[in-house]
């Protein structure tokens, strides 16, 4: 619900819910490789260049190639994306009030807790899995 109440926000901003979230981790995080923001935001690479490519048509993010990897891009803000991001922030802060109204703060932070700590099972859960099926391809 709360990506479906974001996406609709965000459209004021002729943008989508994924659009943003893309962009908010290139602006934390410049320089990282598709690769890794794909695993970042659990997107399938394809649906993710896809996002890539409309970001980088209406001029707010670049590719660069990487420098040690001639297969790989790094990604960065344009210039012109630097508006866009402080009304996203904005709307992002809006957002959070509104969802979150009616909570006290000491709850809010056990909840972010918790599902930080969530994450990381989860996380780690997938993580031995992956390590598994790998050992498993080398002595199978």
């Amino acid at each position: 619900m709360l990506q479906t109440y974001a996406d609709q926000e965000v459209r004021r901003l002729g943008m989508t819910y994924s659009q943003w979230a893309v962009l908010s981790r290139i602006e934390r995080h410049e320089g990282l490789k598709q690769s890794e923001i794909a695993e970042m935001l659990d997107l399938q690479p394809i649906t993710l260049t896809r996002l890539l490519d409309r970001l980088c048509d209406n001029a707010l993010i670049e590719r660069r190639a990487d420098p040690q990897d001639r297969r790989a891009w790094r990604l960065y803000l344009k210039p012109a994306a630097k508006p866009l991001m402080a009304k996203l922030d904005g709307l992002g802060r809006e957002l959070s009030q509104k969802i979150l109204d009616g909570i006290p703060p000491a709850k809010i932070e056990t909840m972010l807790g918790d599902l930080g700590a969530i994450r990381d099972n989860l996380r780690n859960l997938l993580n031995d899995r992956s390590g598994a099926s790998e050992t498993g391809k080398r002595h199978g």
